[in-house]
Formats: structure tokens, C-alpha cells, sequence
């Protein structure tokens, strides 16, 4: 006859734990969370308040009465800005700077959307020399450009004329424009275009049908950054431009200061008629801006 043992199971005894204070399930601890709020928020504050004064400042000159020491502009007057609108000819000069800002943003789009589509998808022997020609081309500043720029105006006869100004702009704006437009374009699969091809497009009808679309954030990055560049560009418009009724606004808030006296008032009041479209341009635009550049910084 055949007998098994059977062990004896005993039981753990059980280890005492000390106890842990409970914790938000997915919350994770930070090390500003320890930092006091006045550490966060004082900063934050003077940053504000360094920021905010000028604005406050410009207003101030603007809506007060000429001649008035006040701190807090009232009552009201819109005394400067009629004075710089009507008499100073801010009309004629703002219908200039939104001429020159726009027909800068369609062609400088339109050609660099041309050569970055070129530099992102297509491989030729001086592709990389070209490309460092574009990023050195962005260390040499506008006023070199000046002398060859109005000699080549002068021959084509198009000094006084907002079409060099235009020109100009545009060439100073291309070469970043390029790099940032190839950098959207090499984002978008290059598959995509070839089903496309597969579809029975050709090669312009498929990135206009699905590249294009894809690429409306970088569009709107680059636009802007045209069109504001060109609207407060100084130095072209002041070299290119003599007339009076062809001058932009950067160059008619230069002939409010004289060598005797400034009138800050209208001054003023110039430069937030000069600044107010640039902003509600940006209050649209900010989350197309922020996904356009950060798409384009990144390398494909």
C-alpha cells in the first residue's frame, strides 16, 4: 500500500504597509508646483506691465487734448487722428501700404510655392548650393540692396512707382519664404500625389487637388509674414518712392518728425492707425500662424 505525504500549506502572513496619502489617478507631480505663486506671478506681472505701458502710452498722446499734461486721457478727443487722416494725407498712405502688402503676399506666395515645390521634390546637382544661397542670402541686409535695386528701376523706369516697391519686397522675402514653403511640402506624403498620378492626374492637377489643401496652414504663415514685412518696411518705400500721393504709411509717420519739432499727438495717433490692421490681421490668423511655422521648422 502506497502513501503520499501531503504538505502543510501555512499562510503568509501578511506585512504591514504604511499607508500613502491617496493620489489623483494621471496626475503627475511637477516641480513648479512646489514654486510659490509669487514667484510665478510677479514676473509674469512686471513682464506685463513692461509690455503694456508703451500701449498705454501711444493711446495716452492720442486720445488726449493738445497741449494736456493729463495721465488719463479725458475727456476724449479724436482731434489727432482726423488731423492725420484728412491733412497729413494718412488716407492716401494707408490705401498705399495695403496695395503694396497685398500684391506682395499673392506673388511672394505664389513664386515661393513654385521653388519650394521644386526644392522639396525634386533632386538636381546644385540643389544644395542653391539651398545655401537662400540662407546666406538672409544675412545680407536691405541696404546693400539699395544701389543695384534703384539702378535696375531706373532703367526700367519704374522709380515713383509702388511696382518697384512691390518688387522689391518680394525679392527680399523670397528666400525664406522657399525654405519654409519646401519644409510644409516635404510634410505631405509623397504618396498621396502618387495615388493621385494613379487616379489619372497629372503632376499640377494632383498637388493642386491634394497637396494644395494640405498645405493652407504654411500658406497663411508665409502670407503674413509678407504682407506685415512689406506693411512696415521703411526703406524701400523712402528710396523708391518720391511723390507724395505714392508714399506708404512707414514713410508718412517719418514726415510727422521734422528737425524743430515732433507732434507727438499726431504721431501718435499715426502710429496706431498704421499698427490696428497688422493686429486684427494677427487676432485671425494666430492659430493658422502657430501650426504653419511649427509644421515648417520641423524637417520632413
Amino acid at each position: 500500500m502506497i502513501t503520499k505525504d501531503i504538505d502543510t500549506v501555512v499562510p503568509a502572513v501578511p506585512v504591514p504597509v504604511a499607508d500613502e496619502p491617496p493620489q489623483r489617478p494621471g496626475k503627475r507631480r511637477r516641480a513648479w508646483d512646489e514654486a510659490p505663486r509669487w514667484q510665478i506671478y510677479v514676473p509674469l506681472g512686471v513682464y506685463l506691465l513692461f509690455t503694456l505701458i508703451p500701449f498705454y502710452w501711444i493711446l495716452l498722446f492720442a486720445l488726449r487734448k493738445p497741449g494736456s499734461t493729463s495721465l488719463v486721457p479725458w475727456p476724449m478727443t479724436f482731434e489727432h487722428f482726423e488731423k492725420v487722416w484728412n491733412e497729413r494725407s494718412f488716407g492716401t498712405y494707408f490705401e498705399n501700404s495695403v496695395y503694396v502688402g497685398v500684391a506682395t503676399l499673392f506673388m511672394t506666395t505664389l513664386v515661393a510655392l513654385a521653388g519650394g515645390y521644386a526644392l522639396a521634390r525634386f533632386d538636381f546637382k546644385i540643389k544644395r548650393a542653391f539651398m545655401l544661397a537662400l540662407l546666406c542670402s538672409q544675412f545680407v541686409p536691405g541696404a546693400l540692396l539699395l544701389v543695384p535695386l534703384f539702378q535696375i528701376f531706373a532703367e526700367l523706369q519704374m522709380i515713383n512707382s509702388l511696382g518697384s516697391v512691390i518688387i522689391a519686397e518680394t525679392v527680399f522675402q523670397l528666400p525664406l519664404s522657399m525654405i519654409l514653403i519646401s519644409g510644409f511640402i516635404r510634410n505631405v506624403p509623397y504618396s498621396l500625389e502618387e495615388a493621385a498620378w494613379v487616379d489619372g492626374c497629372n503632376r499640377f492637377t494632383g498637388f493642386r487637388v491634394v497637396v494644395l489643401p494640405l498645405l493652407r496652414p504654411g500658406l497663411i504663415a508665409v502670407g503674413s509674414f509678407a504682407f506685415v514685412h512689406s506693411w512696415n518696411h521703411f526703406l524701400f518705400a523712402l528710396m523708391f518712392l518720391s511723390n507724395q500721393d505714392k508714399q506708404t504709411i512707414p514713410v508718412g509717420l517719418n514726415s510727422l518728425m521734422s528737425a524743430d519739432s515732433v507732434d507727438l499727438g499726431a504721431l501718435a495717433a499715426g502710429g496706431i492707425i498704421a499698427a490696428v490692421p497688422v493686429v486684427i490681421v494677427f487676432a485671425f490668423i494666430q492659430k493658422w500662424l502657430i501650426t504653419g511655422f511649427s509644421a515648417g521648422a520641423v524637417k520632413g
